[in-house]
């Protein structure tokens, strides 16, 4: 499946997927480092969607909701939790 997401700076991506890597293990899901997108596949099969790699078009947008926004909405609490703690020490 490829990757659509455009982020503002594309050097920002190596960061952004150690970041979802490491935000996904803490939630206690087996992440490969190197491939933190197939976390995506573990949550899918929690949920009894059926997410295969590729093409994906007949899944509805509350199903992909349910598999992107436990990843996207960790990753989001955890940039504001560390964006907080940065204010704070200045």
């Amino acid at each position: 499946m490829a990757n659509r997401n455009k982020i503002l700076v594309p050097s920002a991506r190596e960061e952004l997927d150690k970041l979802k890597a490491r935000v996904m293990k803490e939630k206690g899901y087996d992440v490969n480092i190197d491939r933190p997108d197939d976390v995506k596949y573990e949550i899918a099969e929690e949920l009894s969607i059926p997410l295969k790699k590729g093409y994906n078009g007949k899944l509805t947008a509350e199903q992909a909701g349910k598999i992107g926004g436990p990843i996207g909405g960790s990753m989001v609490k955890e940039m504001i939790r560390m964006a907080q703690e940065q204010m704070m020490k200045k």
